[in-house]
């Protein structure tokens, strides 16, 4: 997948350089500058008193704005790293290309990206990722009256995907001219709309909108692409002490049973295929 745009309520603490919104998802720390920016185990964070995570807005279940706060299956997991660490997760709202680039951790903006960015070899030449953490699916989303019902129906019909995306990749690998949105919740839009008739996005996003009854009942899933995708978080490139503080943050929830107490309560019924083999 992968990304994260416009989820806010405007919870407006701080403006960057290339117009990020800084979103608090656990409470802020009000003297962060006069802090120490050496956490526990001597990590290195680009503002003392909180572990600043770019994030790209709206991305639900892993993360979105809810009752004023930006909550989900990544907030959780980085609440955790963020605890260990010894201080508070703040989020920072950003372009979704930028974690292609790596460019807000190279400009110390944020220590880390948490976005459901999925792990390619592209990506790696720009950032350093975690071990994985999730295991993703793409999902043929279509209206229950359009006729389509696999993937090999997509030639020649108005298809939508999320920009820079693994979803917007697939689809143009297979010959199709994808309509491009900048958010997942604009995607689905498009096609609630009647912009598209089918959309390729990742599975789980796909599982939380239809579990709205109207969504439910008016839209289905008519394929499931297995297409090996794993989520990882990102860190600047040698930023190795946080990235081991990360590592262990997944190892530890998938073996005290943590992760599958987050997955369950965002995300739905556990699959134990998507909790992504850590990293050896």
């Amino acid at each position: 997948m992968n990304t994260v745009l416009g989820r806010r309520s405007r919870m407006l603490a701080a403006t960057t350089a290339t117009a990020g919104l800084l979103l608090v998802a656990g409470c802020s720390s009000d003297d962060g500058d006069s802090a120490s920016k050496t956490a526990a185990g001597g990590v290195e964070l680009v503002k003392g008193g909180q572990l600043t995570v770019c994030t790209h807005l709206p991305y639900p279940p892993f993360q979105s704005e809810i009752d004023g706060k930006v909550q989900g299956f990544d907030v959780s997991l980085v609440d955790l790293a963020a605890k260990n660490l010894g201080v508070k997760q703040e989020i920072l709202d950003t372009p979704f290309e930028n974690f292609k680039t790596g460019a807000f951790l190279n400009a110390d903006q944020c220590d880390l990206g948490a976005a459901g960015m999925t792990i390619t070899e592209e990506r790696k030449k720009n950032v350093d990722f975690s071990d994985p953490y999730f295991a993703a699916t793409q999902a043929v989303l279509v209206d229950k009256k359009s006729g389509i019902t696999s993937v090999a129906d997509l030639k020649d019909k108005k298809v939508g995907a999320q920009a820079q995306t693994t979803g917007e990749d697939y689809a143009k690998g297979k010959d199709l001219d994808p309509v491009s949105f900048e958010s997942s919740d604009a995607v689905l839009n498009g096609l609630r709309t009647g912009q598209v008739e089918a959309v390729i996005i990742d599975y789980p996003v796909v599982q939380g909108w239809l579990k709205t009854p109207a969504n439910a009942d008016a839209f289905k899933v008519v394929d499931n692409l297995n297409t090996g995708e794993q989520y990882g978080f990102t860190v600047k490139k040698g930023n190795t002490k946080l990235l081991a503080a990360l590592n262990k943050v997944i190892t530890d929830a998938k073996a005290d049973g943590t992760y599958k107490k987050l997955y369950e309560q965002w995300i739905g019924p556990y699959d134990e295929s998507a909790a992504a083999p850590s990293a050896s």
